[in-house]
């Protein structure tokens, strides 16, 4: 045989017999912790983009503008609905008619949480740890916070114009009463105040109906004409909006249609706030509605789409 064929047999023999080297594994990548994490999708929307000061600007400069067109009108003054129930079980509007006779003066009510203090050092404490709510965290967050809690973008502007225009600013909120002196010094230090515990500011605990603000609103329409409301939550305007924040669909209609549709923009300013609140309930079944619902063709989707 050529010496030629006998290399190539010979090769040809080795590699049959040599030994493959399997390919490295990759190693999984390590988990990123600490801040280098991804933060939730809603934090991002409301603590970091644009787009969430920009929809705050906006609703504050409408709120201001409104407030004190209102306060500027010859004709008698009408304080926005409450959430006070009337004889016909709607959400009672108080009368600016003080017992004396004379007119109460013009305030507006302000929650405080997400609409005009963001609560950005607490909230990035849960982002990095993961931990749910603590209430003995919040309650050192709400003591301690003053200085680290920015403004709601357009608050302190709106606030100012309103003050300037002789409208009482007032707060009801939902922190508990014992950490007032931490609440006045955030709302303070952010540019936002004064308040002063139960005369500006109310909060949970000053009355004995808990965290409904019903209450606290009637305490508030004795003094005052109340001509705008703002809050980042249904319960900041009507409690009967959270008597049963489980009826998704009935609670979406009572805000869209008839009477309490009249009053977005008209007396009543919600922030944009995704991170928590009443809304926070719902399956796939009962945030769609049967009337709602699409799906593409039989054999296009997956299985459990075609099950009735």
């Amino acid at each position: 045989m050529p010496r030629f064929f006998l290399l190539a047999a010979s090769t040809i023999a080795l590699a049959g017999c040599a030994t493959v080297e399997a390919a490295p594994i990759a190693a999984a990548p390590a988990a990123v912790t600490g801040e280098d994490q991804p933060a939730p999708d809603t934090m991002r929307w409301l603590y970091g983009s644009g787009e969430a000061a920009g929809a705050s600007i906006q609703t504050w400069r409408q709120l201001a503008d409104y407030t004190i067109a209102v306060s500027r009108q010859r004709s008698a003054p009408r304080s926005v609905p409450l959430g006070l129930p009337d004889a016909a079980g709607g959400i009672g509007t108080p009368s600016c008619v003080a017992e004396d006779g004379t007119t109460k003066p013009f305030a507006a009510v302000f929650d405080v949480d997400e609409t005009v203090l963001l609560n950005t050092g607490y909230e990035y404490w849960q982002a990095l740890t993961g931990k749910a709510f603590d209430p003995a965290e919040w309650k050192q967050w709400a003591d301690e916070g003053a200085g680290i809690a920015p403004p709601v973008p357009g608050a302190v502007t709106g606030l100012r114009r309103l003050r300037e225009a002789g409208i009482t600013v007032i707060f009801n909120t939902n922190r508990n009463s014992d950490t007032a002196a931490g609440t006045v010094a955030a709302l303070e230090a952010a540019g936002a105040g004064p308040a002063v515990h139960l005369e500006t500011l109310y909060l949970r605990g000053d009355d004995a109906m808990g965290s409904r603000k019903d209450g606290r609103r009637a305490m508030i329409a004795e003094t005052y004409c109340v001509i705008a409301m703002a809050g980042d939550n249904l319960g900041d305007f009507a409690d009967v909006f959270n008597a049963d924040e489980s009826a998704i669909a009935a609670r979406r209609a009572m805000v869209a249609r008839g009477e309490y549709a009249q009053r977005w923009g008209n007396g009543w300013f919600l922030m944009p706030n995704p991170v928590y609140g009443g809304w926070q309930h719902g399956s796939v079944g009962e945030v769609f509605p049967p009337a709602t619902r699409w799906k593409p063709t039989p054999g296009d989707a997956p299985a459990i789409m075609e099950r009735q």
